[in-house]
This record gives structure tokens, C-alpha cells and sequence, in this order.
């Protein structure tokens, strides 16, 4: 931080504008000294400045400044991003309040099979859009994620056909899936940072809250069924963390700007999941 220190326009030195040094005498620590000790401090010449800027940069300042959960890896900044805009119901470090119909606690919530089906069918239509940009794509970002074994789109296929052998009628995508689908579209295109945002959200919160909420809704109308959406070929916590190590290898390429406008994104993707999950209620 730079301090500004005025200067007497009486002091001597600033009588004669030839003048290009100066110097202040400071009083030695030992009284018995013969001379005290000078500071010397180059001037321009000509001059007679008012201020002597005097640059005092303390330690906290040198520090490069450090943003939550960033010693561990990009992911664990997503993470802290992503677990604030939870509700204290939904999560311990959860910061916001309860307002829509879906952020209520799953035990008071009253799913029917056929919003249940919307909200498959949406799922479906934004897994098959995440899952056919990353698998269509030859930009290195996308191709680190190319079968990492979170796919969920024949999962999801599959337990679709399940309910159709069952006599229910499968519903076409719904505004929100759609609107969610093409936005990801967009996103791929021309911003990675956001679309890395929403494949992490997306990906990640379906394998902790997301089988959450798969088993709560089984228990009110599925009879305790578990569908192969919340199924996964291997240990899911390797998978998810072979994801998590590509995703940090991913982000380490990136300006601290680009990885700020990345955790801006996460608002968003909660956003465009919460309309689609909202369906289950409809």
C-alpha cells in the first residue's frame, strides 16, 4: 500500500530547483555518534514536489489472495459454489432460504408417477444433449470426458421402457428440458468455462442428493423400486473421482478470471435443474 507524506515547502533543500538530491537527517540510537545517518532519495531535477510517496507493502498484501476450497483443487471451489445455494434442509453448509416447492425436505413432498415421468423425460433429453456434445466434440476440454462412466442417458432409456412395459404412456420433453437442452448447446459452442459448470452440477449432484431423492419418491409410488438411473456400472466414488481429477487437470489451463466466471455459472445450472425437478410435483 503507498503511503503519501507531505513535505514543508520551507525546508531548505527546496530553495535552489538545481537540487536533484536530498537527504533527512535521523537521530542515531547512540548519542555518543559523531555523525548521524543519512537516507539518501533520488529527486528529478528542476522539481519541488509537495509528497515523497513511500511504498510500505506489508506481508498480507505480498499473499496472493486465496478463494474457498482452492488449496484442494478447482473442484472443491465448485463444490463450496454449488453447497451454498443449497437449503440448511438440503445441506449443513446450505445458506439459502426455502422458497420453491422442490427445495422443501423430499419426506413432505407429494410425487405422482406421471410428474415423476415428466421429470424422467427431461432428465433424458439434457443427459442426451451433455452426453452427444461430449461425445461428437474434438475440443480437448470436452474429450477429457468422454465415457467416464457417469453417462446416464441409457440408464435412463432403459428404465423408460420399464414404465412403458408397465401400461404408462411416456410424456415428450417438457419447456424445461428443452430450454435446458439448448441452452447447454450455446454454452458448448462458445463459453467451456460454463458448460464445464453445468457437467459437473449436473453429473455430481445427481449421485449424492439426485439418489436421494430417486429413493425417497420410490418409496411413495414406485413400491421401493430402484430405477438404473440411480444404478452404476463400477464404485461410483472411483468413478466420480477420476472425474473430479480430470476436471481439476482441465481448470489448472485456466486464468483465475476464467474459473471465476465458471463458479458464476453454478446459479444458473441450479436454476435450470430445479425447473426440471419441479416436475416431479406437477
Amino acid at each position: 500500500m503507498a503511503y503519501l507524506t507531505s513535505i514543508s515547502s520551507s525546508l531548505s533543500i527546496f530553495k535552489n530547483p538545481q537540487l536533484s538530491r536530498f537527504q533527512f537527517a535521523f537521530s542515531p540510537p547512540n548519542p555518543l555518534a559523531l555523525r548521524p545517518r543519512v537516507q539518501i532519495l533520488s529527486m528529478p531535477m528542476n522539481k519541488s514536489p509537495s509528497l515523497v510517496v513511500v511504498a510500505a507493502t506489508t506481508a498480507a498484501e505480498k499473499q496472493k489472495k486465496r478463494y474457498p476450497g482452492e488449496s484442494k483443487g478447482f473442484v472443491e471451489e465448485m463444490r463450496f459454489v454449488a453447497m451454498r445455494l443449497h437449503t440448511k434442509d438440503q445441506a449443513k453448509e446450505g445458506e439459502k432460504e426455502t422458497k420453491s416447492i422442490e427445495e422443501r425436505p423430499v419426506a413432505k413432498w407429494e410425487p405422482s408417477v406421471e410428474g415423476y415421468l415428466k421429470f424422467l423425460v427431461d432428465s433424458k433429453l439434457v443427459y442426451d444433449t451433455l452426453e452427444q456434445i461430449i461425445q461428437d466434440s474434438n475440443f480437448p476440454t470436452y474429450t477429457e470426458f468422454k465415457n467416464t462412466g457417469l453417462e446416464r442417458s441409457d440408464k435412463l432409456a432403459t428404465d423408460l421402457e420399464w414404465f412403458k412395459e408397465q401400461g404408462y404412456e411416456i410424456p415428450e420433453p417438457t419447456a424445461p428440458g428443452k430450454t435446458y437442452s439448448q441452452y447447454l448447446k450455446d454454452l458448448a459452442e462458445k463459453d467451456p468455462q460454463a458448460f464445464i459448470c453445468h457437467f459437473y452440477n449436473i453429473y455430481f449432484a445427481h449421485s449424492a442428493g439426485g439418489r436421494m431423492i430417486g429413493r425417497k419418491v420410490a418409496e411413495k409410488i414406485l413400491d421401493n423400486k430402484e430405477l438404473e438411473f440411480y444404478k452404476w456400472d463400477g464404485e461410483l466414488s472411483q468413478l466420480l473421482q477420476n472425474v473430479r481429477e480430470k476436471l481439476n487437470k482441465v481448470a489448472e489451463e485456466w486464468t483465475r478470471e476464467e474459473k471465476n466466471h465458471c463458479l458464476e455459472e453454478t446459479e444458473k445450472s441450479f436454476k435450470y435443474s430445479g425447473e426440471i425437478l419441479r416436475l416431479v410435483l406437477s
